[in-house]
This record gives C-alpha cells, sequence and structure tokens, in this order.
C-alpha cells in the first residue's frame, strides 16, 4: 500500500544526495575536459555545482527508484584535446573518480559525527543523510563504469579501441542503451552492483575505522 509519508521521509534523504551526486559528477566532466584544453565548458556553463544544469530527467528517474543513473551529458569536443585518446579517458573517468572519492569524504564524515558523539534530531538525520550520500556517490561512480552507452565506461572504450572499431561498436549505441535499461528495469545488474558497492563500502570503513582509531 502507498504510504506518503514514508515516501516524504525517504525523499528528504535521497533528493540531497542526488544533487550532490549528480552535480558533482557532471562537473567533475566539465573540469576535467576544461583542463584538457575543451575551454567550451566554461561557455556552456558546466563548470558549475549547480545541479539543475546536470540534472537529466531518466538518469534522475533511475538514481529515485534504483540508486544509479545518470546525469545530463557534458557535451565534450575531443578535437580541443592536446591528447585526443587521454583527454577521453580523463574526462570519462572523471565522473566516477569524484563519486567514489566523495563517497570515502561521507563515509569519513558520518565516522566523525559518530566518534565526536553528536546526538539529537540533527545528528540523527545527518547520520542517514551521510550514509544515503556516500551509498548513491559509490553506486553513481560503479554504474557509470560500465561500459554501455551512455555510460562513462563506453566513452572511456574511445580512448582505448581504435576509433574504426569504436564507431563499428557506436552504430549500435541505441540498442546497447535500451539493452541496458531492460537490466535496470528487469534487475539483473542488482547483485553485481551491490556486491562492488558494499565491497568498496567496506573498504572505507575499514580505512575510515583505522583513520578515527588513531585520533579516539
Amino acid at each position: 500500500m502507498f504510504n506518503i509519508s514514508e515516501l516524504i521521509s525517504d525523499l528528504i534523504y535521497t533528493v540531497p544526495a542526488i544533487f550532490i551526486a549528480l552535480s558533482c559528477h557532471e562537473f567533475g566532466h566539465a573540469y576535467a575536459a576544461y583542463k584538457m584544453g575543451d575551454l567550451s565548458q566554461k561557455e556552456n556553463g558546466r563548470l558549475t555545482l549547480n545541479p539543475f544544469r546536470h540534472l537529466d530527467p531518466a538518469g534522475t528517474l533511475c538514481l529515485l527508484l534504483f540508486h544509479v543513473g545518470w546525469g545530463k551529458p557534458v557535451q565534450v569536443d575531443p578535437y580541443f584535446f592536446k591528447d585526443k585518446k587521454q583527454g577521453m579517458i580523463w574526462t570519462a573517468v572523471a565522473g566516477p573518480l569524484v563519486n567514489l572519492v566523495l563517497g570515502f569524504v561521507f563515509i569519513l564524515l558520518d565516522g566523525l559525527l559518530l566518534v565526536l558523539g553528536f546526538h539529537g534530531v540533527i545528528a540523527s538525520y545527518l547520520h542517514v543523510l551521510f550514509q544515503t550520500t556516500a551509498v548513491m556517490n559509490i553506486g553513481l561512480g560503479v554504474f557509470n563504469l560500465i561500459p554501455l552507452p551512455p555510460l562513462d565506461g563506453s566513452k572511456v572504450l574511445m580512448g582505448i579501441l581504435p576509433e574504426e572499431t569504436y564507431f563499428k561498436l557506436m552504430q549500435y549505441e541505441m540498442y546497447f542503451s535500451l539493452g541496458l535499461l531492460l537490466l535496470l528495469f528487469t534487475g539483473i545488474l542488482d547483485a553485481s552492483l551491490n556486491h562492488a558497492i558494499s565491497s568498496i563500502l567496506r573498504v572505507y570503513l575499514n580505512i575510515v575505522g583505522a583513520i578515527l582509531g588513531i585520533f579516539i
């Protein structure tokens, strides 16, 4: 049965987490492209953490429903890069890398919250928000490394594969994208993604535990 209170309770954590994860993810792409020589990112307004510059309706919906998804793609012109292949690789991995780093940061913040002994309504909210944001960022980072369009992993292939091979594969981009949506809605990817997310989360928790243990 539909429960509006549970929905609202979930959204007060997931919406901020999505805004943080998506805006930082797409900013990472834009900043990497900008540093590699594509100055159009500044002109296009993508060098910002404003989430409304980066939200993609379908990707945001997938994040709400499955906690994995994507933002509005950063349009990159590799011909501005000094090294086209290296530029594509670094621009593609920058978004997921930012998410994985943020996942660790929010686990660390949650650990500090607990170690410092904060209590009350605000502390309880931040505890769940930090955990939700950490998992959201890890999930977004891992998911986007899958080498299927429109995900970042497919852009990494552009920097690795010969151009002729890559563009032959991209002739079937629409079918790959539909296949990805099918995998999401059928839940076929769930087990693999959850395993990857939980493994990274476990590593982060161990590192944070070791770091905070020094100061306890």
